[in-house]
């Protein structure tokens, strides 16, 4: 009997955007737009960076790494979301649900770290410029954006083990657009104060932890910048950070929403709101924030149009 109590729910519905289907259309037609703009907009910074020799520096290798994980960031829930706004049965298979949720933390956890490995790199090359090719090398490059992917995935192994073993016998409606934990965890027929403690724990010091560490990173950044004599000096140095500022900004002024609190003290459609930002709009503009703040990058992405307007004169000449 307890053995067919665990397996009763073989699958989870997903209550996602109750709205009216005119509505639904509307949205579903915004969300595939906000995808596929998402997925140009980081395969562009990856192509570029990748392909122009000026820009094969620390710092690029560290946001071509960014794009990267954003594009897979937002892939691990779009795409369900988008299939699901167009059936009329909203659900996502047990196995689904549990490596859905186990991977759309990992690719969090791994940014957050990820972006204060980036804070590390701007210190290095403002506070320490004459340093920074030496300190940088390409080995530990590697090392750091490993190191980042390696804290993702065994910081969430063991809440991810313990929810998928835990016996979901009862109710299988979650009230979110994609398998979260605190939702999933709401339906279990066990006792999940221990797994919403570490969970809290978990999230709270690889948030906190890397934000910490950035506030550090740039707090030393501001103090070196402000010592620059020229103004001009000033500028250039500022512009060389405020791209990522931006991003760090916009990236945990969401999360420490929605991530470092204790679970009973949250609000699901509110978490939905700003998982939206989080999962879906951060990706999309990070992008634009690098381009358009970044003249490195809007060089590199003028020349690379360039290119491929000449081409496409050629090829119809």
């Amino acid at each position: 009997m307890e053995k067919t109590n665990r397996t009763a729910v073989t699958e989870f519905i997903l209550l996602g955007f109750p709205m009216a289907r005119g509505l639904q259309h509307l949205l579903f037609m915004a969300l595939l737009l906000v995808y596929i703009v998402t997925l140009l907009g980081n395969l562009a910074i990856i192509g570029v960076t990748w392909t122009n020799v000026s820009l094969h520096t620390p710092m690029y290798f560290f946001l071509r790494n960014l794009a990267f994980l954003d594009i897979w960031f937002t892939s691990a829930i779009m795409p369900k979301i988008l299939i699901n706004m167009m059936m009329e049965a909203k659900t996502i298979s047990f196995g689904g649900c549990m490596l859905q949720s186990y991977i759309y933390f990992v690719l969090g956890t791994t940014e957050f770290i990820l972006l204060a490995v980036m804070s590390f790199d701007r210190y290095v090359a403002i506070c320490h410029p004459l340093r920074y090719s030496a300190i940088m090398s390409q080995k530990l490059c590697m090392h750091l954006v490993l190191g980042s992917w390696l804290g993702g995935f065994l910081d969430t192994i063991v809440q991810s083990a313990m929810t998928w073993q835990l016996p979901f016998c009862g109710p299988n409606i979650i009230n979110h657009y994609f398998c979260d934990v605190e939702p999933l965890l709401k339906l279990a027929c066990a006792d999940t104060s221990l797994i919403g403690k570490l969970d809290f724990a978990f999230a709270s010091t690889v948030v906190l932890g890397s934000l910490i560490w950035s506030l550090i990173s740039y707090t030393c950044i501001g103090i070196a910048i402000a010592r620059i004599p020229s103004a001009e000096g000033r500028r250039k140095a500022f512009n060389t950070c405020a791209s990522h500022v931006t991003v760090v900004a916009l990236v945990y002024g969401s999360c420490i929403f929605m991530c470092a609190r204790p679970p009973e003290d949250t609000a699901l459609d509110s978490n939905k709101i700003v998982a939206l930002m989080n999962s879906i709009l951060t990706p999309l503009l990070n992008p634009f924030i690098y381009s358009l703040r970044n003249k490195s990058v809007k060089d590199a992405l003028k020349q690379a149009l360039s290119k491929i307007s000449l081409f496409s004169k050629t090829e119809k000449q």
